[in-house]
């Protein structure tokens, strides 16, 4: 299976640390070599990188740990291919907009006999599952609203749609449109919320540590999500199969 990340905070901060442990399970720490991608907000904009190489020794990812970009919402995946062949359009996470803002996905899993009917506007690029299944969830989304809906309405619209595509397999998936981060749980996903005071923290793939209290302020609210706990010291919370749930501002909301 792949190997899904994802950061929503309060206030735009860097992911360096998280993605430095990240990055080894893409061929490193584990197996998943088949390309990798992260996705940043930065207010309407996202700053979007993709490879098909394998993180653990992808220029590109020792750019973004060398380069701290600050963001709000961050989505990133490292890709152990089940379906599609290893190219650049089938590295996660994806991007389509919709309303005139930019929605981000990531997929863990695998889908069977997954083929829905979509119409001009959401199109795959590739052959993956993984993104006719975002294509199917922005179509049915833009039909259900007439515009962008609150953090609320998308949930509740979220959870109806969600089952119809994970009864065909696995669907562990990341979401975000900038205001929020979604987060459904097919078999495995952990999260975590930092918040004041800040501890020292231990990677579990390198051997890494920061003490978030040097680099923090008492009102700074971070929330991690991953496949698997990035560190040794935090108190993880494994999600329940079948769960979603939101974060939003640093915290979860539903």
């Amino acid at each position: 299976m792949c190997q899904l990340l994802g950061m929503n905070c309060n206030t735009p901060t860097d992911v360096t640390f998280s993605f430095s442990g990240f990055a080894q399970r893409g061929g490193r720490t584990d197996h998943h070599a088949d390309g990798w991608g992260i996705a940043f907000f930065e207010g309407k904009g996202v700053r979007h990188f993709v490879d098909h190489q394998p993180a653990s020794n992808s220029p590109v990812a020792t750019l973004i740990r060398e380069y701290p970009i600050k963001s709000r919402t961050v989505i990133a995946h490292i890709r152990n291919a089940t379906q599609g062949v290893v190219a650049l359009e089938n590295c996660h996470p994806f991007v389509r907009e919709l309303w005139g803002r930019y929605w981000v996905f990531a997929h863990n899993g695998d889908l069977k006999d997954f083929h829905p009917r979509l119409h001009g506007n959401f199109q795959a690029v590739g052959d993956t599952d993984s993104e006719r299944a975002f294509c199917w969830l922005m179509q049915e989304i833009w039909k259900s609203h007439a515009g962008v809906p609150s953090v609320e309405e998308l949930t509740l619209t979220l959870r109806e749609l969600t089952p119809r595509v994970a009864r065909h397999g696995t669907f562990n998936f990341l979401l975000s449109n900038g205001k929020a981060l979604w987060a459904h749980c097919s078999s495995n996903l952990f999260y975590l919320e930092r918040r004041h005071p800040f501890a020292h923290a231990q990677l579990a793939d390198e051997d890494l540590a920061v003490d978030f209290a040097r680099h923090t302020t008492p009102q700074d609210r971070v929330a991690v999500v991953v496949t698997a706990p990035l560190t040794t010291n935090e108190p993880w919370t494994q999600f329940q199969p079948g769960e979603l749930r939101v974060f939003a501002d640093g915290v979860r909301v539903g």
